[in-house]
């Protein structure tokens, strides 16, 4: 493991506590977590972007044709 400074807003670092305490989880696992959460997240969007990035775009005009279209507008 590797140790970082993090520098946090009060109001942040005050409900880090906070959290820890109630959870009985260190901050530093705390922080850890809803990282890897953030960068999980990351790569589920990149990951839906690259089967994606193929498909037919449209302009937004044509588009909000398409939505009326559907019934959607």
């Amino acid at each position: 493991m590797t140790k970082s400074t993090l520098y946090f807003e009060d109001p942040v670092h005050q409900s880090l506590r906070l959290k820890s305490a109630e959870t009985r989880q260190s901050m530093s696992e705390l922080v850890n977590d809803a990282l890897k959460a953030c960068l999980q997240e990351d790569l589920e969007d990149i990951k839906s972007w690259r089967e994606r990035k193929d498909e037919e775009t449209y302009g937004y005009e044509e588009f909000i044709e398409l939505l009326k279209k559907d019934g959607v507008l």
